[in-house]
């Protein structure tokens, strides 16, 4: 039987310095910045989701709730949530969510097993602000998040996800070396799997 092992908070990185960004772990303290990406990218997100959220009333202690749970789980070693800030630290421009992987993708073999018959690895998913999508921060985002997977997170297998709605950021993965493995997921729910050619 096959054990599905994930990355824990042991030796996981920090940061990820940037051309014109840094990436941290996502923190309650930074509730009115990230509430500021997200309202002003409510459409793209409800597309990129593929639920309701934001809505257009979504209060900001709805969003500090959300942070609450990622810092949690982050400080936990279950999932990682990392904020993309611009160098001077005041203005949020997106978000890194790194989890294991779906059962979907365990079964369909999309990464392999260790001689032990363990998968170590992670699925990433991410987005910028609206006004940020095909710009060179979102190209030098995924270039570095490659480049800071297979330098120095203990991983043998990743992942990138996006919604199957997600036409745009699908030809950009595609147009920048990443290749369509799978879709996967129920009506109204279905996530696109992308890994490195």
């Amino acid at each position: 039987m096959t054990e599905i092992t994930f990355i824990t908070s042991r030796g996981i990185p920090s940061a990820l310095q940037g051309p014109a960004f840094q990436l941290r772990p996502l923190r309650t303290t930074d509730v009115e910045l990230d509430y500021d990406a997200v309202m002003s990218s409510r459409a793209m997100l409800r597309r990129w989701s593929q639920s309701e959220w934001p809505a257009d009333d979504f209060p900001l202690e709805g969003n500090l709730a959300d942070l609450d749970r990622h810092q949690r789980e982050h400080d936990a070693g279950i999932a990682f949530t990392y904020t993309v800030m611009n160098p001077e630290n005041d203005r949020c421009l997106g978000c890194v969510y790194i989890n294991s992987l779906a059962p979907e993708l365990i079964e369909a073999g999309i990464c392999k097993q260790t001689e032990a018959g363990k998968i170590n690895a992670a699925s990433v998913r991410f987005w910028v602000r609206a006004s940020l999508l095909g710009s060179d921060l979102e190209r030098d985002l995924l270039l570095g998040l490659r480049e800071w997977f297979s330098r120095e997170w203990p991983v043998d297998c990743l992942v990138f996800l996006t919604s199957h709605s997600e036409r745009r950021q699908q030809a950009f993965w595609e147009s920048n070396g990443l290749q369509k493995r799978l879709s996967y997921g129920t009506a109204g729910n279905i996530w696109v799997a992308y890994q490195t050619t």
